[in-house]
């Protein structure tokens, strides 16, 4: 009994510490996220400018994220792990701190390098973990890394409504969740290469089984992507709304995501994945139709919130079939990833190039129109 209970226990220990770190990788996303506007306005850029320098951290994720194996299979999975986002959470700073708009890209692309490997790393882990607790858990922990994105958000909220100059606030954030990520990551599992296993490749395209789950996560990580990006501007923009009434919208799509995601797996173990996802399909299309007919802020922000609560679990269950869809799950996972941050690369500047041409409204008609491809698509993430 004993020698049973011990690894369980374990097992136990090290899901609530890779929840932890999903909440940390979190907390810099929505932290950075409402204080786009300010950056926005301290580099002096347009909606298109800002659309094109929003595209370099799917550009530095994409480019990166094939080496997260590598560093994983060198040092370990809790030791990569422990650089990587030690790496993330200090490159929150450097956005606030760019002046024009090739500083603000070259900030953004370093973030993306930092994000992207960490992320691969981190789901890795949590795949593990959910192999060892023998059911699914992987939504619940994207539901952490949303509720640390809604803790993030919801500071930068008032930081923004009390108009605290984005540098102070993303230094004190960067200070606290570099701290919190060093100490929570020893209580993740080290998971570790064979001596005898080759080391992965530094960079391979992704295999098949990767490109079908992709296509599904590439509708949902661009409605997400958009929302979480975009919103605060919209309703500056669009709306007229106030700078902390603006970024509380973002507070508004992360909330709504950070539940779903957190009941997802007892919603996918009841319904099934396909079902799920195509509920949550017509879910975020009906919200991105209310963005676009959206005539009061309250109107939009319950749109945001739709989409986020439609998108919520297409991403932790293709990360999850990602990694059971091949020998190496942190290869696969970098594949469907790889996929998934080019809809962050596609989308930042497709929504900017959208609206200098037209506007925002007839940008979010775009999002509104992947989001019907969660429905037709949700079947290749059937489980088996």
């Amino acid at each position: 009994m004993e020698t049973v209970a011990g690894p369980t226990r374990r097992v136990r220990q090290a899901r609530v510490a890779t929840a932890a770190i999903f909440a940390v990788h979190g907390a810099v996303t929505g932290s950075f996220a409402t204080r786009i506007p300010w950056i926005q306005e301290h580099a002096g850029i347009s909606a298109g400018q800002l659309g094109l320098a929003l595209a370099f951290p799917a550009i530095g994720a994409s480019l990166t994220m094939p080496l997260a194996a590598r560093i994983g299979h060198r040092l370990g999975g809790r030791q990569g792990l422990r650089i990587l986002l030690a790496y993330w959470t200090l490159a929150l700073i450097l956005p606030a701190l760019a002046g024009n708009l090739v500083a603000l890209c070259a900030a953004l692309f370093v973030m993306g390098t930092a994000a992207g490997t960490s992320d691969v790393l981190m789901n890795a882990l949590g795949v593990d973990v959910e192999e060892k607790m023998g059911k699914s858990v992987m939504s619940g922990l994207h539901g952490m890394w949303t509720t640390g994105a809604l803790v993030g958000s919801a500071a930068g909220a008032l930081a923004a409504h009390a108009a605290l100059d984005a540098r102070v606030h993303l230094a004190i954030a960067s200070a606290v969740l570099t701290v919190a990520g060093v100490l929570i990551c020893q209580g993740v599992l080290d998971v570790r290469s064979a001596p005898d296993e080759n080391p992965p490749p530094r960079f391979a395209l992704p295999p098949k089984s990767a490109v079908i789950i992709g296509a599904v996560a590439f509708c949902a990580v661009f409605a997400e992507g958009a929302s979480l990006d975009w919103s605060a501007v919209y309703l500056r923009d669009v709306l007229g709304t106030s700078p902390g009434i603006a970024a509380a919208s973002t507070t508004a799509f992360t909330c709504t995501m950070a539940v779903a995601r957190l009941s997802g797996d007892a919603l996918v173990r009841r319904f099934g994945s396909v079902s799920t996802v195509r509920a949550g399909g017509v879910l975020a299309t009906a919200g991105g139709l209310l963005v676009v007919l959206a005539t009061h802020p309250v109107m939009a922000m319950a749109g945001f919130a739709l989409i986020g609560l439609g998108v919520s679990v297409v991403v932790p269950l293709a990360f999850a079939a990602a990694g059971r869809s091949g020998p190496t799950p942190s290869q696969s996972i970098a594949g469907v990833a790889t996929i998934t941050y080019s809809s962050g690369l596609v989308a930042p500047s497709l929504i900017g190039g959208i609206a200098d041409l037209t506007s925002l409204t007839v940008s979010f008609g775009l999002v509104t129109l992947l989001a019907l491809g969660l429905v037709a698509g949700a079947g290749v993430l059937r489980s088996r």
